[in-house]
């Protein structure tokens, strides 16, 4: 039999669940490596998703906490696809993806698993990416931790967001 491993599930499992949001929490705590944040801009930021859809999934936020797009500023709409442009362009530089997922769920119905803080997700794909594991047995392999995720797209979003748009 061949088993799979996914340690980082029973730290949520187990874990308490704490009241609030999560976004703002890791904002509030002002430790970017632990709660995972990419890069500050801003109106916006940039934070690695905890239970990724694939490698390197992250998420662009507004810094205030919104739950609709109609709430945000013009400034805050233009940084948040500004910011999801760079998120793209780092991965491509990182991971060498085949292409991306990119959008948001509002509201429940949608799928949206924390209501309140408005979030755009990039999730980069690679051709055949999914496999048995996900068609027959609904499972989704992640081959990278997301402290290593951390270190290795930190410092390409850093670089590229100093050197501007493309």
């Amino acid at each position: 039999m061949e088993h799979l491993w996914s340690p980082w599930r029973m730290e949520y499992i187990v874990s308490e669940k704490k009241p609030g949001c999560p976004f703002c929490r890791a904002l509030r705590a002002g430790d970017d490596k632990a709660g995972h944040i990419l890069h500050r801009g801003t109106r916006c930021f940039i934070i690695l998703n905890k239970y990724p859809y694939n490698n390197g999934h992250l998420m662009v936020l507004p810094y205030r906490h919104v739950a609709e797009l109609h709430e945000l500023t013009p400034e805050e709409r233009l940084e948040l696809i500004d910011l999801v442009e760079l998120s793209i362009r780092a991965l491509r530089q990182s991971s060498r993806p085949d292409g991306f997922n990119v959008g948001m769920n509002v509201g429940t119905a949608a799928g949206a698993g924390v209501l309140g803080h408005l979030h755009m997700h990039v999730v980069p794909r690679w051709n055949g990416d999914t496999n048995y594991m996900t068609v027959l047995n609904q499972v989704r392999t992640i081959p990278e931790l997301l402290e290593q995720t951390w270190h290795r797209l930190k410092p390409v979003i850093e670089e590229l967001a100093s050197s501007g748009p493309e």
